[in-house]
């Protein structure tokens, strides 16, 4: 790198990932403040819903729409800003930025450009809805909302399938019927969740709840508010107990040449089957040779 170039990006401006209240307007940090009224310019996801936030705190530094629709042009625009030296901070309507929203094309752009970022820590609807519903907290998968294209929905309900760590998804009121009965269908009737909604508002709830139950009490609520289903995994002993059944429904060398389809060779294929079937490899290969 050159002096010239060392020069520009010492000279250039920094993006502030400022997390903003999901409900609560109280629950936003000292730091996130000071900083939204030091920068010189805030980039928010939809400029008449920040401004709400803006003014109760008395902020004045100007405002710039960056949403799903212009993300790619206008992180464009705005990385070429900082090369010129000004400060950026990066606000969504709730929540931490970068979290299922544009953000995270203009934090990848910055990146690649070398410009200087941060992520100010605060309120997250995943992490929030995690902690109160009661549902295992040490491992997780989030899915955000389900992709709207059929086959890529499709795709990923059925990766759901054999999930054994907590599953937790965001989901709109009027779709939110609609999505219970899918992961109903995929999942089982019979599989737990805890469905928050209104988090950190006055009328916050999490109740727990099966998708049969949910989709009952639905047939009479209608749904209001942003939801946040946080989802049982799959019981590891039920998960062994169906790749067991699935074994012993095959023969052994429809087994082996599972692993073989899957590129392994066929000593190696063996060893796998054997392991699945809880017998040795060499019961495995005395049953081939049968």
């Amino acid at each position: 790198m050159s002096d010239e170039d060392t020069e520009k990006i010492e000279k250039a401006g920094k993006l502030y990932l400022c997390a903003t209240p999901i409900g609560n307007l109280r629950d936003i940090t000292i730091r996130v403040l000071d900083t939204l009224k030091e920068v010189d310019l805030i980039a928010a996801e939809d400029t008449r819903h920040s401004i709400k936030l803006l003014n109760h705190y008395e902020i004045k530094t100007p405002m710039t729409s960056y949403h799903e629709f212009n993300k790619v042009d206008k992180a464009r625009y705005l990385v070429n800003k900082m090369r010129e030296g000004t400060n950026v901070a990066l606000i969504t309507d709730a929540g931490t930025p970068g979290i299922s929203d544009p953000g995270e094309e203009l934090v990848r752009q910055c990146q690649e450009a070398g410009i200087e970022l941060t992520s100010l820590p605060g309120p997250a609807a995943c992490v929030t809805a995690l902690t109160i519903s009661g549902r295992s907290t040490r491992r997780f998968t989030f899915e955000a909302f389900l992709p709207m294209d059929k086959k890529e929905r499709k795709e990923i309900l059925c990766e759901l399938i054999n999930e054994i760590r907590t599953i937790i998804i965001y989901e709109a009121p009027h779709r939110l019927v609609r999505t219970l009965e899918e992961l109903r269908d995929t999942l089982g009737e019979e599989r737990a969740l805890t469905i928050c909604k209104e988090l950190t508002k006055r009328h916050e709830t999490a109740f727990l709840t099966t998708f049969k139950e949910a989709l009952i009490f639905y047939e009479t609520k209608d749904p209001r508010g942003e939801y946040v289903l946080v989802i049982e995994g799959k019981s590891r002993s039920v998960l062994e107990k169906e790749k067991q059944d699935a074994w012993e429904s095959m023969s052994v060398e429809e087994h082996v040449n599972l692993y073989v389809e899957k590129g392994n060779d066929k000593k190696e294929a063996m060893r796998l089957a054997a392991k699945d079937r809880g017998i040795s490899k060499r019961d495995v290969y005395q049953m081939l040779m049968l």
